[in-house]
């Protein structure tokens, strides 16, 4: 069953009415046809199960069939704050951790940071981002279309983790495995949580510093945590992190 997602304006009681790129997708590049049943999100955790009941140029109309709360939708919000990556890197990072279930991603500009973007290209760039983090909630039938932000400055990223519940910044120089794997078993279902990784050349220990005094200014409890002997490129940690974060979780909320 084909997923995509429709503004919760164009939700009435009993019909979806799709518009826009996503009619054209389905019209000539799916081919759905009149009766086939498709999964509808409106962005907010609820799903349509529909019906089309017919196709123009310019509107699709679904009948809706049955609806419910999303099953794919983690018990926590898990934000990740990515230090800017070389190249495209980010664009694969984006496309993942949506599929595993993140619920923003917050680009990083870092002290070690090589990749610099023009403020003018800035919106083209987002909007981009933005794209694929859509792509890859349908692919993986997401129950919300996460946000990808602007580039934030360092120092308004801390300031935007404040208001989280926990931050965890994986640090190459922190080895106490032991006590990542408590922290990580007490992450609990409702929490909301902040990722800081850092760019190909890590984070400054000044950086880390200020993460770390999340606790001290009232907001977030920050932690710093291991991801093992290895040192993970700056695309491969969050993905493995979110991996493991996902895992524990659904283990222990039922999912």
């Amino acid at each position: 069953m084909y997923h995509f997602f429709a503004e919760p304006e164009n939700i009435t009681e009993d019909r979806v009415y799709i518009y826009g790129q996503d009619v054209n997708h389905m019209k000539n590049v799916l081919r759905i046809r009149t009766g086939e049943e498709v999964l509808i999100s409106d962005g907010s955790s609820r799903d349509y199960t529909c019906s089309v009941s017919s196709i123009s140029e310019t509107e699709i109309v679904c009948d809706i069939m049955s609806s419910e709360i999303s099953a794919n939708e983690p018990s926590c919000k898990f934000f990740l704050f990515q230090g800017m990556p070389k190249s495209d890197k980010l664009e694969h990072i984006i496309q993942k951790s949506v599929e595993l279930g993140v619920y923003e991603i917050i680009p990083v500009d870092t002290k070690r940071c090589i990749a610099k973007y023009d403020a003018k290209k800035q919106k083209s760039k987002t909007e981009r981002w933005q794209k694929i983090a859509e792509s890859a909630a349908k692919q993986s039938r997401r129950g919300i279309i996460p946000r990808v932000h602007d580039i934030m400055a360092f120092k308004d990223a801390v300031a935007y983790a404040a208001g989280l519940d926990l931050v965890l910044i994986p640090y190459e120089n922190y080895k106490d495995i032991r006590t990542t794997r408590e922290i990580i078993n007490g992450i609990m279902p409702g929490m909301s949580v902040g990722i800081f990784v850092g760019p190909e050349g890590g984070f400054d220990p000044d950086e880390v510093e200020r993460v770390c005094a999340l606790p001290d200014s009232g907001g977030a409890s920050a932690k710093q945590i291991s991801l093992g002997s290895r040192i993970l490129r700056t695309e491969t940690a969050p993905l493995m992190l979110l991996s493991v974060l996902m895992f524990n979780l659904e283990g222990s909320d039922g999912g």
